[in-house]
């Protein structure tokens, strides 16, 4: 048996709480306030020895040589206090331990008793849930998947072309044909003016006249 069993078991051998004053015994709240408690008056106290180790320690030194009993019995309550302080220090470290040790054991149980309700939550959640049902459920739905995806396939699937082919494009000829002659027939040529064109104007023929004594002239010089 571990631990933690023996400790909510209780009862058992000579150490741990018996089943009747587990029930009475304190909160984990109650024993951490006590605990705390503790804590400032050990503090306070160390406090207190730690000031008159000071004293203590002042008065040795005023007397020094010249009283010498008085220095000693000064230096001897010293030791006394620090013996004091070094045990309070271990009592506070045990004490800082235990506390530790409580907060987590409250957190524990805190975690435990959460995690117990939502085990009940999920049991009543699954309670009416049957295996055998979810696995015919889920097989139901995946037959309808696939009747779904074979229709689908059926509704998309291609129908078979039975035209001729070279028939389609000759009469894919004839419209473009027929496309062809009406834009023709909506072409209009531009008229031919009824009155004729000007003549040549009197500075063109001069320039004309000028051209033909450059070539005479070329010719008769060559």
């Amino acid at each position: 048996m571990s631990k933690i069993q023996k400790f909510f078991k209780g009862g058992g051998g000579g150490s741990g709480y018996s089943k009747g004053k587990g029930k009475g015994g304190p909160t984990p709240q109650e024993a951490l306030a006590r605990l705390r408690e503790t804590e400032e008056m050990l503090t306070k106290k160390q406090e207190y020895l730690e000031a008159r180790v000071a004293k203590e320690l002042a008065l040795a030194k005023k007397h020094g040589t010249r009283d010498k009993r008085a220095a000693l019995q000064a230096l001897k309550r010293k030791k006394r206090y620090e013996k004091q302080l070094s045990q309070i220090d271990g009592t506070l470290s045990t004490i800082e331990f235990q506390r530790e040790a409580l907060e987590n054991s409250h957190t524990n149980t805190e975690v435990f008793k959460n995690m117990g309700y939502a085990a009940q939550a999920m049991k009543k959640v699954h309670e009416n849930m049957d295996l055998d049902k979810i696995d015919d459920m889920m097989q139901d739905i995946t037959e309808q998947q696939d009747i779904a995806q074979e229709i689908t396939e059926a509704l998309t699937r291609r129908v078979a072309d039975d035209f001729d082919e070279d028939e389609l494009l000759a009469e894919l000829e004839e419209l473009e044909q027929e496309e062809l002659d009406n834009k023709m027939k909506n072409v209009h040529l531009p008229s031919v003016p009824a009155t004729s064109l000007p003549s040549q104007p009197a500075s063109s023929k001069k320039r004309a006249e000028d051209d033909e004594d450059m070539k005479q002239l070329a010719a008769w010089a060559s």
